[in-house]
């Protein structure tokens, strides 16, 4: 796990990774300014995750800024015994993920960026697929959509104005 660390200036304790640095340029009237983009994934592995991206000339200076931007967007997700309520598909522009709950045991079954986002969001249980774009910031955005259309039988019940029990078609 490279790029992982605790950050202790919060109040809740948020681990963070860092899944892709990315030298990028822009041409200039003088020559090419050189910097790095940063992707960096925090969360607390307790269902609070967040992604942000860090955009400045020195890698260090790129992955704060990406630190303090994935802070300033965490997504509540909702967890059953270490894996997801129900199966989702995340989509955004080409990419495509698709999460599925596990078995205790199964692991997280996922590539580079899905697994990390899992791992800090504390999911032990997943099987996931990604199809459409490789781009991790593309993917990781698209993970976070289908992690933040996950509900819970008690949210599905209350919309619905049911009982648990019915929703989960459990027979008492």
């Amino acid at each position: 796990m490279r790029g992982q660390r605790r950050d202790r200036d919060s109040n809740q304790e948020f681990d963070n990774e860092v899944i892709e640095i990315r030298r990028v340029s822009k041409v200039v009237k003088g020559g090419k300014n050189m910097s790095f983009r940063t992707t960096v994934i925090v969360g607390n592995r307790k269902g609070q995750v967040g992604l942000g991206k860090g955009n400045t000339q020195e890698i260090p200076l790129a992955v704060q800024q990406g630190i303090r931007d994935a802070m300033g967007n965490l997504v509540q997700v909702p967890l059953m015994d270490g894996t997801i309520p129900h199966a989702v598909i995340g989509k955004f522009k080409a990419a495509r993920v698709v999460l599925k709950p596990a078995f205790p045991g199964t692991g997280i079954i996922a590539g580079g960026t899905v697994a990390a986002i899992c791992r800090l969001t504390g999911i032990r249980n997943i099987l996931s697929k990604a199809f459409g774009s490789t781009n991790p910031l593309t993917l990781a955005k698209a993970a976070l959509n289908g992690l933040s259309q996950l509900k819970t039988a008690q949210d599905i019940a209350r919309l619905r104005d049911k009982d648990v029990k019915e929703i989960l078609h459990v027979k008492a």
